[in-house]
């Protein structure tokens, strides 16, 4: 999107088009969507083709991004790879909540459109942001604006910018290589050697939820965080921030809960066990933070294998940091053989998860043909090393 085209849509006359092409495109009630074709042709009669081309991209990205940011989204403004990289709300105020106990200043050094800027104006932070490119600029400080809050964004390279006037540096680097998304932090823009040296000082830096562990600097605190179930980043702490080695956090609907590397006893304190009555699969943070043994522990149980991350235990616990199943019976692995014992059970609805073992769940479901009226959760996974089936019940 251009510049001027988008401080254009800033102006009365395109906030005017932007309300009116907001209404054009509603879905009826019966969940008719309106002719895209037809609402373009529409507004064009209103507005050169290229400010109705943004008017309308700004509608279908305010609509995309509701289940990211809210319903403040309708009053954002947005860029579609800024969109993108933006942050999850929830995830945002878990971060800025962090640093506003640190702090009271943090500078956001490529703010891209402004999410967490948003997220630390809330918070009461007074942030400041800059980002090399002057339309992401632009887009942040309307955003800011929209949503009524304080903050000052500019033009800037991150890589130059004085931080030492604020408590917190916080960097989100881009995660592009010459071929696309990259996850490898060598690929990184700044650079990794930038972001190690922003996290000898007081700096909070968001990766990839794959980012390795050795390649977390000494002294700082490495933080997985999932949302809803899935893991949406991993955050680095350093300096006065940091106060842990490595953290699992798990947003809910119930709300926050967080584990730690002081929880864990090691694999030898909770050691591998046979299957109990009780099975837990660990959240993607949890596992992705090493701290599945923190679990076994909590839910006093054991690991089926050492290099799995399946828990279990003869104790029914309700714990955010896993989802529980109860063991009906362990079913022959030979998959002629269970088919056999499903079909006799009258499964027809089979959920398949599946860990260590070398199984492609939509290809067995398709082989197993199953016909019945039951529903049921099937595990494939090894204990002690040998595989196994075992029929299960959520809870």
């Amino acid at each position: 999107m251009d510049l001027d085209v988008f401080r254009w849509l800033l102006t009365d006359e395109g906030r005017a088009l932007l309300e009116r092409a907001t209404g054009l495109t509603e879905p009826a009630a019966d969940g008719t969507v309106p002719d895209a074709l037809g609402v373009g042709a529409r507004l064009r009669e209103e507005a050169a083709p290229d400010r109705v081309a943004a008017t309308l991209t700004q509608v279908e990205l305010r609509r995309r991004a509701v289940p990211k940011l809210g319903p403040s989204a309708a009053r954002m403004f947005f860029t579609p790879d800024g969109l993108e990289q933006a942050t999850r709300l929830t995830v945002g105020r878990h971060r800025a909540a962090r640093v506003r106990a640190f702090g009271a200043t943090v500078v956001d050094l490529g703010c891209g459109i402004g999410g967490d800027l948003v997220a630390a104006a809330e918070a009461g932070l007074v942030a400041a942001g800059v980002d090399l490119d002057p339309l992401r600029v632009e887009v942040a400080r309307a955003n800011l604006a929209a949503l009524g809050l304080p903050g000052a964004v500019t033009v800037a390279d991150a890589t130059t910018v004085d931080v030492s006037p604020f408590d917190v540096a916080f960097a989100d680097p881009a995660r592009r290589g010459a071929r696309g998304r990259s996850f490898k932090v060598d690929d990184w823009t700044p650079s990794w050697s930038f972001v190690e040296g922003l996290l000898a000082g007081d700096a909070v830096v968001k990766a990839a939820p794959g980012l390795p562990h050795e390649r977390v600097p000494a002294g700082v605190e490495a933080e997985w965080v999932s949302d809803g179930g899935e893991v949406k980043e991993a955050a680095l702490w350093s300096g006065g921030l940091a106060a842990v080695a490595r953290r699992a956090t798990v947003i809910g609907a119930g709300g926050l809960a967080t584990l730690t590397d002081e929880d864990d006893p090691g694999a030898d304190a909770v050691g591998v066990r046979e299957v109990g009555a009780y099975l837990y699969e660990p959240d993607g943070a949890v596992i992705r933070a090493g701290l599945v043994t923190a679990v076994a522990d909590g839910v006093s149980g054991g690991l089926l294998d050492r290099h799995l991350a399946y828990v279990t235990s003869d104790a029914s616990f309700r714990t955010p940091f896993a989802r529980g199943y109860r063991v009906h019976e362990t079913l022959p692995y030979r998959e002629k053989q269970l088919k056999a014992a499903l079909r006799e059970r009258g499964v027809g609805r089979l959920t398949i998860k599946k860990r260590g073992v070398d199984v492609v769940p939509e290809q067995l479901r398709q082989r197993l043909a199953l016909r019945g009226d039951a529903e049921a959760t099937l595990v494939l996974t090894r204990v002690a090393g040998k595989g196994t089936a075992l029929l299960v019940e959520p809870f």
